[in-house]
């Protein structure tokens, strides 16, 4: 009785094999990235939903929007309130809307009029704590940055590193942001009203800016409408090492371009991409367009190649001029 010897594999089938399972892991391979893309999209749109409703939460319990702040030399106030009093910008304005009430209350002395050693103290630490709302996951991750040595301002000890935001608000049509050269430069002076306030040049039309107090009734073309706030443009060189002007600040900072974005019809919205920056517009890591979120609240991707007419009239509350839907 013959005996039959077990067969192996030959080498040629074995590299036939290997060679299909290569096959379908390239094909798969795209597809997990895809997946996963689109689950830190849906994150990313997310983040900027809960954004959107502590700002209409902020808007029913104050009666405006979360104001632009003061300037980039600034960082929030618990003792001043909101509106045109605070010298922090919308991020600090809306933390106790997202469950980030300590951290607002970091910076308080009990002194609204004076900034003291106990202030300054308490807002390095709050400028120092990153928030996972505030950054996109397809873009990095939420911790604190180096601050490149520009992270400083006339009520903080200045920090090491800072929390950053991928989120900013609608300032609308206009040529910039205030910074540092038209704020106040102490409480005093900011009091006094003098030599410092610039709301002539601006076409202050959105919905954030310099002093902000911007209510619901105000917003003409209507809050489906128009952009409340959304992601914003920046050079990926930059993403880590706070060396991009748009976002080389603290996220709890006032009126500056790290914070705000307009709608000129020239600063069109663009995925970030290496090489080109800074700049003063929305945008995002996502291929074909950024995530936005109204004045309503509804949040939805913006294509990168919408005309720019009509992503000007987004920014704009009250040019009553018509918006196609369609279009966006």
């Amino acid at each position: 009785m013959s005996r039959s010897g077990r067969r192996g594999f030959t080498l040629v089938e074995l590299l036939v094999v290997i060679t299909i399972i290569g096959i379908l892991i390239s094909l798969l391979l795209p597809a997990v990235q895809a997946a996963r893309e689109a689950a830190r999209r849906a994150q990313c749109g997310n983040n900027l939903k809960q954004i959107g409703l502590a700002a209409l939460e902020h808007e029913e319990a104050h009666g405006h929007y979360p104001s632009g702040g003061w300037g980039v030399r600034w960082v929030g106030d618990a003792d001043r309130g909101t509106g045109k009093r605070q010298p922090g910008g919308w991020i600090y304005s809306i933390l106790p809307f997202i469950e980030q009430t300590a951290l607002h209350q970091l910076p308080a002395d009990n002194d609204p009029d004076t900034v003291t050693s106990t202030q300054k103290a308490g807002a390095k630490e709050m400028v120092t704590t990153p928030l996972a709302i505030m950054n996109c996951p397809s873009r990095r991750k939420s911790t604190a940055y180096p601050d490149a040595g520009y992270v400083w301002a006339y009520n903080l000890d200045q920090p090491t590193v800072a929390g950053r935001s991928d989120y900013a608000g609608n300032a609308g049509v206009r040529s910039g942001c205030c910074g540092s050269g038209y704020a106040p430069t102490s409480m005093d002076q900011f009091d006094s009203y003098t030599n410092w306030m610039h709301l002539s040049g601006w076409n202050h039309n959105g919905i954030i800016y310099q002093l902000s107090e911007v209510h619901v009734a105000e917003v003409r073309d209507g809050t489906t409408n128009t952009y409340l706030a959304g992601e914003k443009y920046i050079n990926p060189d930059h993403y880590y090492d706070g060396r991009d002007s748009s976002d080389n600040e603290s996220m709890y900072a006032g009126d500056d371009r790290d914070l705000l974005c307009n709608t000129q019809t020239t600063d069109v919205p663009m995925q970030d991409r290496a090489g080109i920056g800074p700049r003063f517009s929305f945008g995002s890591p996502h291929a074909g367009g950024f995530n936005a979120v109204f004045c309503d609240g509804s949040v939805r991707s913006i294509s990168y190649s919408i005309d720019p007419e009509i992503h000007s009239r987004l920014g704009n509350r009250k040019d009553r001029l018509p918006v196609d839907a369609s279009e966006l």
